[in-house]
């Protein structure tokens, strides 16, 4: 349990909170959180959802025709930017969990930077435990957003991990698809790598996506149904937190919608996509 590692952890549960369309959004108040556990070493555990959203690692941004496959998939009325947390692309909707541990530093306990990807693997593999399944970990070929943590159920990505660190705190950020199609968003993350490398592919260094190596929690799972998204949620936080009473997040702690929107629009400034006219 996480809860146990990190005494003091709070829950902000924004499962159901799309009112912002802008897809950083989420990923600048990840940054703002940080820096405040940096000062006070509170440790949170932050759930949340985009309803339409395509977010790229800072190499993919740099492919030759990222910009106009950034512009493909506005039309099909995607909110698209690069996260400050490193990885590759990864579509983002309703189906989507995303699960952000934000952690202080403690000296030596969090020097490796294997032990945050093992954290964040070790709770996701605990909240599945009780429906029966095995989560293994380790890349998993033509899957999306490829990485030695990539999670997996009988040989199908499901979730990937990446993180970010400050000074005296840090992100282990985690994308698990728990409803829908798996293949979908990899023919999705596949149009995108198509377009972005354009006509010069065979040099490049992007991921060579094979739809067939995603699916989801609930192609994988049994018993994650009407509401695949939530059920795991819930899994998730049962657990972080064990059987002992849940801290929730207070809303005087939440920074000012003002500041994450100007955080979110600073980031879009700072990573790029392409050349842009």
């Amino acid at each position: 349990m996480i809860q146990e590692i990190y005494s003091g952890l709070l829950l902000l549960d924004r499962m159901e909170d799309w009112a912002e369309p802008d897809v950083l959004h989420s990923f600048a108040l990840d940054e703002l959180l940080c820096r405040q556990t940096g000062l006070d070493g509170v440790p949170v555990l932050h759930l949340w959802r985009h309803p339409s959203g395509f977010v790229m690692g800072p190499r993919d941004s740099r492919l030759p025709e990222a910009a106009l496959a950034s512009k493909e998939l506005e039309r099909l009325g995607l909110s698209v930017a690069v996260r400050n947390s490193g990885g590759a692309a990864v579509p983002l909707d309703p189906g989507v969990v995303n699960i952000s541990l934000i952690l202080p530093l403690q000296g030596s306990a969090s020097v490796r930077f294997n032990d945050d990807f093992q954290l964040m693997y070790e709770l996701i593999a605990a909240a599945l435990d009780g429906f029966g399944v095995r989560v293994d970990k380790g890349e998993i070929a033509g899957a999306y957003c490829p990485g030695d943590y990539d999670l997996s159920i009988d040989g199908l990505k499901f979730c990937g991990i990446a993180q970010r660190r400050l000074a005296r705190s840090y992100i282990v950020q985690a994308f698990v698809n728990a409803g829908g199609s798996g293949a979908e968003r990899g023919r999705l993350v596949r149009q995108f790598y198509d377009t972005a490398a354009g006509r010069s592919g065979t040099e490049l260094s992007y991921p060579l996506v094979e739809a067939g190596t995603m699916a989801s929690l609930e192609e994988l799972v049994v018993g994650l149904w009407p509401d695949p998204s939530r059920l795991f949620a819930e899994a998730a936080v049962d657990a972080a937190f064990g059987s002992g009473g849940r801290a929730v997040f207070p809303s005087a702690r939440m920074p000012a919608n003002s500041s994450i929107r100007e955080l979110a629009h600073s980031l879009r400034g700072r990573y790029p996509i392409g050349h842009r006219p």
